[in-house]
């Protein structure tokens, strides 16, 4: 068994909740495995950080329904306790599917649910409310007969009065409060304009957790709970086997500025016979030596963007890396840091590494969603006509566009054209915008071990 932690919409608390249990658990030596529903970076971030194991992100547009359930009976079984945290609201995913038979909530909470056959708790936010928490908890519950709603979160309950009040609502209902949490003052995780501040930039991140620890404690209903959260052995379905290739070294830009990667895609890399050396473009004095690739994930490089500018040895050192023919990957973040510049949101601009002839420029708009892409030519990680799906997530914007794009876009859900992306020249590098997790498409990183390889034996 493993337990889903939903929410009635966005911002109800799902992560502060979800941090709770884990913290929690975690004091108490037990075994978590934990994972995310949908594109996030940030709060599987945060999960690690508690449990001490990689979070796994479930998302069936970015990889397929057959992985999802590989993936999670997987690393399900080598925990003692497993939970899922969900995305948005219960029920908000994307369109999928012919007309007739079109599901509105494809990669929601309730699919993943639905598809793993999980328990799930709702979170609702009872700040603004008292006795409409029942008409809330009635119409999730009643809403998709097949989702097995366990119970309810209490949360920013303002005092013992306004629990009364919750809790007679609730009643007639006979549905399990699982948990309460009080309105609280000093658990706060900032946030900026991408989400949540990245847990390597939070210097007082173990207090906060002891205190969420603190609260869990107390908060929940843990003879409910135990039970619900109890992995159990599973027998995960067969995985394609890995053609290991000779050893190649990667060099994989990991710090406070890059830290974007979904860890099945490192862990496909390592699978295939690659040793990853983390290194950082921040603090390091040059780049790693004797590789054969390079990897720049997503990140906040804008707001690091003085320190990443003056560390000039290694800009200059990736730069002479890559037009002698170096395989990289740079995606989003590392997109950013691969061209001439990036102005922030000040307007100051600042040099970069200048292998890609434009500038990354900080605004307001905010790009978000699935992305449909076709390779329009052959290119370091796939072929022309091959199509992939991604995720967009950035406030930048280029100011020129590739002359030969990697990709022609559309959305997820439709074939609306949404234009042509990515930057291909250098022909060993793949810089782009869009976010691919690899889990459904291996080949990626066999051709880009592939052309590591190369240079290994050149």
């Amino acid at each position: 068994m493993a337990l889903v932690i939903a929410g009635e919409r966005s911002g109800v608390g799902k992560t502060t909740v979800t941090l709770t249990l884990l913290a929690s658990l975690r004091r108490s030596d037990r075994l978590v495995q934990s994972f995310k529903v949908g594109p996030d970076y940030i709060d599987p971030m945060f999960h690690q950080h508690v449990t001490g194991r990689a979070c796994r992100n479930l998302d069936p547009v970015l990889t397929s329904e057959a992985y999802v359930q590989q993936c999670f009976a997987h690393h399900s079984q080598l925990s003692e306790y497993t939970l899922v945290e969900g995305v948005m609201g219960l029920f908000d995913g994307i369109g999928h599917g012919q007309e007739k038979q079109k599901s509105t909530d494809f990669a929601s909470t309730a699919h993943i649910a639905r598809l793993l056959d999980l328990p799930v708790v709702l979170v609702i936010d009872c700040s603004r409310l008292s006795g409409s928490v029942a008409a809330i908890a009635h119409g999730y519950r009643s809403f998709d007969p097949r989702i097995k709603i366990a119970g309810v979160v209490l949360n920013r309950v303002g005092s013992d009065r306004h629990l009364s009040l919750l809790k007679d609502s609730l009643e007639p209902l006979q549905l399990p409060i699982i948990g309460v949490l009080r309105r609280q003052d000093n658990i706060t995780i900032p946030d900026r304009h991408l989400g949540l501040v990245p847990t390597a930039e939070l210097p007082e991140l173990n207090a906060l957790i002891d205190r969420l620890a603190d609260l869990g404690d107390t908060c929940f209903d843990w003879q409910r709970l135990l039970p619900l959260l109890k992995s159990e052995p599973l027998s995960p379905s067969a995985s394609a086997s890995l053609s290991r290739s000779s050893p190649v070294k990667i060099a994989v830009a990991r710090d406070r500025a890059f830290n974007f990667y979904y860890q099945d895609n490192l862990d496909l890399l390592q699978q295939l016979g690659a040793e990853l050396v983390f290194w950082s473009p921040l603090e390091d004095a040059d780049i790693p030596k004797d590789i054969q690739g390079m990897y720049f994930g997503g990140g906040f490089p804008e707001v690091f963007a003085q320190q990443l500018a003056e560390n000039t040895i290694v800009r200059d050192a990736v730069k002479t890396a890559i037009l002698k023919g170096m395989p990289t990957i740079a995606e989003c973040g590392g997109l950013m840091y691969l061209c001439e510049q990036i102005i922030d949101f000040e307007g100051k601009p600042w040099s970069m590494v200048g292998v890609i002839p434009t500038s990354a420029v900080m605004g307001g708009r905010l790009t978000l969603g699935y992305r449909r892409a076709v390779a329009l030519q052959d290119n370091l990680l796939v072929k022309a006509n091959t199509t992939v799906y991604g995720h967009e997530f950035h406030r930048s914007h280029l100011t020129l566009t590739p002359t030969h794009p990697l990709f022609k876009t559309s959305r997820y859900d439709c074939e609306e054209n949404m234009g042509y992306e990515g930057w291909g020249l250098p022909a060993n590098v793949h810089a782009s915008y869009v976010h691919l997790h690899w889990g459904e498409s291996r080949e990626i990183p066999q051709q880009f071990l592939k052309e590591c390889l190369k240079v290994a034996s050149s």
